[in-house]
């Protein structure tokens, strides 16, 4: 097919049947529905825009398209109603989300012959569960866990709880805490007799303001084609969301560092890690720390790849008591 034929207006391009990189388990490897979207959340309707390509879409530059199309998805695919996040907070990628979820009851499942624990007996800590309250929404009804969700901002726990008190479901599943202090991440949120079956973790990316500021710009610019685009259309997103001194890299050596402390008390400790290159020096770290076993596991949503660091203090004989204990009856 030539260029003049791809551009004509009868031109319908054809797409694939699922987006296999995502998770085999992950209810958006099709593309999104925006008929069965719309039946469900009416606000969608006047966002919805028709591509060149002639498929129903949204403007993804757009922040407040974006929020609807996360609310619409949220009501279909995990029964909340009533979601939504304060004004510049950070509106996350549902997909990549859910994709997390998976892959960390796939990491529990490998402990236990292969079967997913499921059940609110399962403990998922969320360090920085933010406004959205995304992963235990997704947790809770993929596999019936029960989460903690931590954070340092009042605003975001407080967006957090608003979607909780809505949901009935999420209510006896979700318990959150506020972090008191900026420089701890695990201390003062795991209480004493508490165990954790995973942990999660989605760190700040960027080591400045201006530093996040400058990628929210740049994934501007690449979503509109639009080289003068300006943080007038930002993505949204706090402070303590997008960036934190040192980023990443910092913030991840501070949690292998505290992980240390709840050695016991917790199974699997996971984070993700976004950039490539800070991967090397986060092993390093876990190696420094005396783990039993860490592990990578690498994830992509479209363009974008990423990787979920693991680790765990358990020895082999500790990790099958844990399982016997806690998962044996356990199953998806």
């Amino acid at each position: 097919m030539d260029k003049k034929e791809k551009t004509s207006p009868d031109f319908k391009r054809e797409h694939p049947v699922e987006k296999t990189r995502l998770h085999p388990r992950n209810q958006h490897r099709e593309r999104y529905d925006f008929k069965l979207l719309l039946a469900k959340c009416a606000d969608l309707k006047p966002l919805v825009v028709t591509n060149k390509y002639g498929d129903d879409t949204v403007d993804f530059s757009n922040p407040e398209a974006v929020r609807v199309l996360n609310k619409a998805l949220l009501m279909q695919y995990y029964n909340v109603s009533k979601w939504d996040i304060p004004k510049g907070y950070l509106c996350p990628p549902v997909p990549g989300r859910a994709d997390y979820i998976h892959n960390a009851a796939d990491l529990l499942a490998q402990k236990n012959f292969g079967k997913v624990p499921v059940g609110s007996d399962i403990i998922c800590l969320d360090i920085g569960v933010g406004a959205s309250c995304i992963y235990p929404i997704i947790g809770v009804r993929e596999y019936g866990w029960s989460f903690i969700g931590s954070d340092i901002d009042k605003k975001s726990l407080a967006s957090a709880q608003k979607i909780i008190d809505a949901n009935t479901h999420l209510q006896d599943k979700v318990k959150l805490h506020l972090q008191p202090n900026e420089g701890d991440i695990l201390k003062n949120i795991i209480q004493q007799g508490e165990s954790i079956d995973i942990v999660i973790c989605n760190p700040p990316f960027h080591a400045s303001a201006e530093e996040a500021a400058t990628g929210s710009i740049r994934k501007i610019k690449n979503l509109t084609q639009n080289k003068n685009a300006t943080m007038e259309l930002n993505f949204g997103g706090q402070s303590h969301e997008l960036w934190c001194e040192g980023g990443e890299e910092a913030f991840v050596k501070e949690l292998i560092i505290e992980s240390k402390q709840y050695r016991d008390v917790c199974f699997w400790f996971t984070t993700l890690i976004s950039k490539q290159s800070n991967l090397k020096r986060a092993i390093q770290a876990l190696e420094k720390a005396g783990v039993q076993e860490s592990r990578t596991i690498a994830m992509g949503q479209g363009h974008k790849a990423s990787r979920i660091l693991t680790w765990t203090y358990l020895n082999p004989n500790t990790q099958k008591e844990w399982a016997q204990n806690r998962w044996s009856q356990a199953k998806i």
